[in-house]
């Protein structure tokens, strides 16, 4: 489309029986962002891309911009991501992926751009579709599994009683920092998000 257009993707799995999962993170900021923009997701399928995904095209923080939620599974999330970059022409260095993060306690939210995975599947996807880790992040703090618990599990299951109390302001949260991401970038978004 044009230089001024952002992409804004939330990583998660498709289907009722993940909805609530933390490694939905993602996908629950972006219902936040879709409230926001005034709109409701609609069915994304290019055929010559490859796209298929969720998509709500508005307005977030004064600019244009995609809002998309794959609907592939989390681990094969990159095919779609690539396909709306190049459906939408929009450059990486304005593709923002909101994310679930196991090394970040619940609730915080960490903004960055670049780095590695941490042996998060949906990234490792989206890193190698893209064949470039500069993006911009919305790290969404899950904590880690108690115990010996494997994290892939903890991260199908769904937050605790006691998360799902303060969960929607969190979620809230994380909505804000994409938005300010696009509205003052990424040094000034660290300096608000990162302080608590």
């Amino acid at each position: 489309m044009s230089a001024d257009l952002w992409l804004v993707v939330g990583l998660g799995n498709p289907g009722p029986s993940y909805a609530k999962n933390r490694h939905n993170a993602g996908f629950m900021v972006l219902d936040v962002l879709a409230g926001r923009v005034g709109g409701k997701f609609k069915s994304h399928r290019s055929k010559v891309f490859g796209a298929r995904a969720d998509v709500l095209e508005g307005r977030l923080a004064g600019a244009r911009a995609v809002l998309a939620k794959p609907r592939s599974f989390m681990n094969v999330s990159g095919g779609p991501v690539k396909g709306l970059c190049d459906f939408y022409k929009v450059p990486v260095e304005r593709l923002i992926v909101v994310h679930d993060e196991l090394d970040i306690p619940f609730g915080a939210v960490r903004l960055k751009r670049g780095g590695g995975d941490n042996g998060h599947n949906g990234l490792r996807s989206v890193t190698s579709a893209l064949g470039t880790r500069e993006y911009l992040r919305v790290r969404f703090g899950v904590g880690r599994p108690p115990g010996r618990m494997d994290a892939a599990a903890f991260v199908l299951k769904d937050f605790s009683a006691a998360e799902r109390k303060v969960l929607d302001l969190e979620v809230d949260r994380a909505a804000d920092a994409a938005e300010a991401l696009i509205a003052d970038g990424l040094g000034a978004a660290q300096n608000v998000f990162h302080a608590g």
